[in-house]
């Protein structure tokens, strides 16, 4: 990802580049579109034929808006990254990650994603695409951060408004899986059905914990982004200050904390 550098004249801002490489590698949001995504792979099952009809619609709308959802992620990693690499000694190209950001993201009321969010990602990769192609030139971290808060904001209250959108249709499948269990197996006594019971139990009593282990995800994952959009905050607002002790132990408290949610979304 990381290609040839070349030393500026630039101050390091340690703790900066601390803050915006936690925020770049916080991770869980790309798992979570995925799962998102694929949703109807783990619910049809269990579903009835009516059910599944109903599925496999909802199935085709999460598939055509999951390219954009990603792309979100992708706009605000190369930010962070790009703002890593103003805030050190040395000038990394990341041109080839220009390319990944795609064409622009669609208008699209099952989504929620409107002309709001349609034009920070727009303004967002114009300036990224700018800055980078220009080897970095008359950019410091102040004007990337003064050029790019606003877009940056709204961009990270969709990821955040879409992991909880995640959250909730991992609760209806969650509903829809074990209710089956719920209802099926009080009224399996006849002693024929005894294994097929202790089997049917045992599978939901795994997806049971599956389910657990999951909404720890979407809450870590929120938690990450909140503070990834507070920490960006912080700069906008002390953007003149960069080099106080009482922002840069901040930003340092910041990143640490944003170091520990990806370890526990690694777990």
């Amino acid at each position: 990802m990381l290609g040839g550098c070349a030393t500026t004249g630039q101050v390091s801002l340690a703790e900066v580049r601390q803050f915006a490489d936690a925020s770049a590698r916080l991770g869980g949001y790309g798992e979570l579109s995925r799962r998102y995504r694929d949703t109807y792979e783990r619910e049809q099952p269990y579903l009835s034929p009516a059910a599944d009809r109903i599925a496999k619609e909802n199935d085709a709308r999460r598939r055509a808006v999951y390219d954009d959802f990603v792309s979100i992620q992708k706009s605000v990693v190369l930010y962070m990254q790009t703002l890593s690499v103003l805030a050190g000694d040395t000038r990394y190209d990341l041109s080839d990650r220009i390319d990944d950001l795609g064409t622009g993201l669609k208008a699209n009321a099952e989504s929620g994603l409107q002309r709001r969010e349609i034009a920070a990602y727009t303004g967002l990769t114009r300036l990224l695409t700018r800055v980078i192609a220009s080897g970095y030139q008359n950019r410091s971290v102040e004007t990337m951060v003064r050029d790019g808060d606003a877009d940056v904001q709204v961009l990270l209250e969709a990821m955040i408004a879409l992991t909880r959108l995640y959250a909730k249709t991992n609760e209806n499948e969650k509903k829809t899986v074990l209710g089956i269990f719920d209802v099926e197996i009080p009224f399996s006594n006849k002693s024929s059905d005894r294994m097929l019971v202790t089997l049917a139990k045992v599978h939901y009593l795994n997806k049971s914990t599956e389910y657990k282990l999951v909404d720890k995800r979407y809450n870590l994952a929120l938690q990450g982004l909140t503070k990834v959009a507070l920490g960006h905050q912080k700069l906008r607002e002390n953007i003149n200050n960069l080099h106080d002790d009482e922002i840069r132990k901040l930003l340092a408290v910041y990143a640490r904390d944003l170091t520990n949610l990806r370890d526990a979304l690694s777990d």
